[in-house]
């Protein structure tokens, strides 16, 4: 009977998969990222520059958080275990071709990523301290003044991040272990997963501010590594790229075969593997972006779009290039870990799986980080006030335990069900931001009046209309 509910689960769940990333969300999200694009006159790459050189300022008040922790904040959720397992899953299910749509739903979803970011800056709160915090659920109720639609965004984040994402982090960690010869199937996982419950236990007992700290130190350390690892692979297959690079291209172009069985083409696979791993526009970035300490919310904006091309352009393309010039072909029964192991262990030797295992467990605890800083900030909206330590304690035990969960799933069911959580929130934030984009468009278009002064900008909400509806910016 139990195992009857869980095939009716499973089934369910991937079929509503499949109407959002074949129909609803694709189309969503295409038709946004370009909006934007359009509107602000290719933000991603006109002001790319720029974006470097804000997220190195420092902020005004000692000890705040600067730009480049809630960089790295925002970052250790989008860069994670999907960086690695979801592009084998991408290219084992969608061909070469899934890595160019990669590229254009991160190319343009960055544009997205900079209006939700400079609205989470624009509406964001004051805590008693002096700090900041909000995303999408704060500008939901300034600008909208819907608490109904903004709760439904919290729950579904948290659904997401604590539940989707973390179980999945989970399950791709374990599964670095399969190639092992002490791997048991109906055993290893559940330790693994018991052991990276309790370490994300004890480090989310330290708060906020633990994580920052930890993610700051890993993330830089974790994304470094890998790149030359997939560059050393690269340079020593280097006679394989032109024939790789030509296939990308032509597969991503064979519209007769995407749209001959679009469930499984290179175009959804490419979407969807990207929305998962720089989650542009879905919602999550700017609940990290709202608590940087700047001088004008366009400069976390600016930031967080980098945060997306670090995530799909950089690291994603890595991973993708070190699996396509392993020598090895990606194959449906390979996808996930073993086609990383396998590629690996083809270039490297033994060395290379042991290598890819280090890297999957940083890159899982830092994403399982990133993803419950998130949740805090839900939960304190949902309260009305900051959760107290008891009920932070039963809920990250709760987590933690969703953690080991997520260890023991079959690999389809789990990325279902984080694919779906996700998809909920963009519906949802989405359609908000197309509403709420003119603020932000004004607040980008006051950066640059001032830029071109040569001034540092400095902004004042009153200068878009909106001085009644803030927080900070008075």
């Amino acid at each position: 009977m139990f195992t009857s509910l869980i095939q009716v689960f499973s089934i369910s769940v991937s079929a509503l998969s499949g109407f959002l990333y074949s129909r609803l969300l694709i189309v969503l999200l295409l038709a946004t990222g370009l909006w934007f694009t359009i509107r602000t006159r290719f933000v991603q790459l006109r002001l790319l520059p720029e974006s470097l050189r804000v997220v190195r300022e420092k902020p005004g008040t000692e000890g705040a958080t600067t730009s480049f922790q809630a960089l790295m904040v925002s970052t250790a959720s989008r860069v994670g275990t999907g960086n690695i397992v979801g592009i084998s899953v991408a290219l084992c299910a969608g061909g070469y071709g899934a890595v160019f749509w990669m590229w254009v739903i991160a190319l343009i979803g960055g544009a997205s990523a900079f209006i939700e970011s400079t609205l989470a800056q624009i509406y964001k709160r004051r805590a008693p301290d002096g700090s900041s915090y909000g995303g999408p659920a704060y500008y939901i109720e300034a600008a909208l003044n819907s608490r109904f639609l903004a709760c439904l965004f919290c729950v579904c984040l948290i659904a997401t991040y604590a539940g989707g994402f973390n179980m999945l982090a989970s399950f791709n960690l374990q599964s670095t272990f399969s190639g092992y010869g002490f791997y048991n199937p109906k055993v290893t996982p559940w330790v693994i997963g018991g052991i990276l419950g309790l370490l994300v236990g004890w480090c989310l007992m330290g708060g906020g501010r633990r994580i920052t700290r930890v993610t700051a130190v890993l993330v830089p350390l974790m994304g470094a590594s890998y790149i030359l690892l997939a560059l050393a692979v690269v340079g020593l297959n280097l006679h394989l790229l032109p024939r790789v690079l030509s296939r990308i291209f032509a597969e991503a172009f064979d519209f007769r075969a995407i749209f001959a069985g679009f469930s499984g083409s290179c175009m959804m696979h490419g979407i969807k593997r990207g929305l998962f791993s720089n989650e542009a526009g879905v919602g999550s970035a700017p609940n990290a972006a709202a608590s940087a300490d700047v001088s004008h919310p366009v400069k976390q904006g600016l930031v967080q779009m980098l945060s997306v091309f670090l995530d799909t352009l950089v690291l994603c393309t890595a991973t993708a290039f070190l699996l396509l010039c392993s020598g090895v072909e990606p194959e449906v029964s390979l996808q996930g870990a073993p086609y990383v192991q396998s590629a690996l262990q083809n270039v490297l030797g033994a060395s290379g799986p042991v290598f890819i295992t280090v890297a999957m467990v940083l890159f899982a605890f830092t994403t399982l980080l990133g993803n419950l800083y998130y949740c805090d900030n839900c939960l304190s909206f949902l309260l009305g006030h900051a959760p107290s330590p008891a009920f932070l304690a039963v809920f990250r035990v709760l987590a933690s335990l969703i953690i080991v969960l997520g260890a023991g799933m079959e690999i389809g069911l789990v990325w279902d069900i984080a694919d779906v959580l996700m998809g909920l929130m963009a519906l949802i934030n989405l359609p908000v931001i197309l509403r709420l984009g003119a603020s932000a468009l004004a607040a980008l278009q006051n950066y640059m009046s001032q830029k071109e002064q040569g001034l540092d900008p400095v902004f004042l909400a009153s200068e878009i209309d909106l001085d009644d509806r803030t927080d900070f910016w008075t």
